[in-house]
């Protein structure tokens, strides 16, 4: 039973990579997360494919800011005359000003990329969005979406609970588990540490507050749902770890940051190709960078931003 639970490819990098979610109650709708602007047609189809119109939306919740779970919000805000952006207190300010979102990646990635990659962001009016501190309820007719407060990938997430569906939508909390990597044994899954503001402690106890809830599954926004949540859990904690030790290690061999940073990149590969092979996954070497390249890097980028950050604090 899906209990009105639709799962959206935003078409984002590459098909099964990036999803937002429709969840639909006697007739009223919420989204969970939106994409990019060149998502938004998806969402609107997704809709109608559910028989209902823009106006039957009252909620659009984002599990955090990074463009690729919020970048189409504004855009998607204009198309829902009804509805209310749900998002963590300390990302509410971008959705109303994405200037500092915009420049701040604009600067890693150039104008040219993040408009082809993204479009501009649009502003969402302040009068229509809410804050979800921990604990915070979304009623969707009747059904209950909390807001949890999960911090370590960023410390502006959020994850949401649905009691009645008894299932957690967990953006980038519950790490990342793409169906190409699924084998007899069941998905496969990494953290995502990404740049700036990972937090190794604060992301193992979310990842146990998210278990200690006994979910059926998780609705992961890279990829879909997945269930056999506690083995996942505990997949997650070990890499976590092991992802640690391999920063610390790297920092220690290296102090020359981009020589750091290919060592880091160089033993992500080697673990997480050295888990795809215990799981059965029969893909080889080029494969494997295929389709874990681009987090390979950005994990080395949050390792890399962590260390420094504690260098800074101490």
């Amino acid at each position: 039973m899906n209990h009105g639970i639709h799962t959206i490819d935003t078409g984002f990098v590459r098909p099964r990579f990036d999803a937002a979610y429709l969840v639909v109650q006697n007739g009223r709708a919420a989204f969970i997360d939106c994409g990019t602007n060149y998502a938004v047609p998806r969402m609107l189809d997704a809709l109608a494919a559910a028989k209902l119109t823009p106006a039957d939306v009252d909620w659009l919740i984002l599990t955090h800011v990074h463009l690729d779970h919020a970048g189409g919000a504004g855009e998607l805000m204009a198309r829902l005359p009804n509805a209310h952006l749900v998002v963590h207190p300390r990302g509410a300010r971008h959705m109303i000003d994405p200037s500092q979102l915009w420049a701040g990646a604009s600067a890693v990635y150039g104008e040219t990329v993040m408009a082809a990659t993204y479009g501009k962001l649009r502003p969402v009016p302040a009068e229509r969005v809410v804050e979800a501190p921990d604990g915070h309820v979304v009623a969707l007719d009747g059904r209950e979406l909390r807001c949890l407060d999960t911090p370590g990938h960023a410390r502006h997430h959020l994850c949401v609970y649905d009691e009645r569906a008894n299932v957690c939508f967990t953006g980038d909390t519950f790490g990342l588990s793409y169906r190409e990597l699924d084998t007899a044994q069941g998905p496969f899954i990494l953290p995502t540490t990404s740049p700036v503001q990972f937090d190794p402690e604060a992301l193992h106890a979310s990842i146990k507050r998210l278990l200690a809830l006994q979910p059926e599954a998780m609705y992961l926004t890279h990829y879909d749902r997945v269930s056999d949540v506690a083995r996942l859990a505990a997949d997650l904690h070990v890499q976590i770890d092991a992802m640690v030790h391999i920063a610390q290690a790297a920092n220690q061999a290296h102090s020359d940051a981009a020589q750091r940073h290919e060592a880091m990149k160089q033993a992500l590969t080697e673990l997480y190709e050295t888990r795809a092979r215990a799981h059965g996954w029969p893909g080889d070497h080029a494969q494997l960078l295929d389709l874990l390249g681009m987090d390979i890097e950005l994990n080395a980028q949050g390792l890399g931003v962590w260390l420094d950050s504690r260098r800074q604090a101490s």
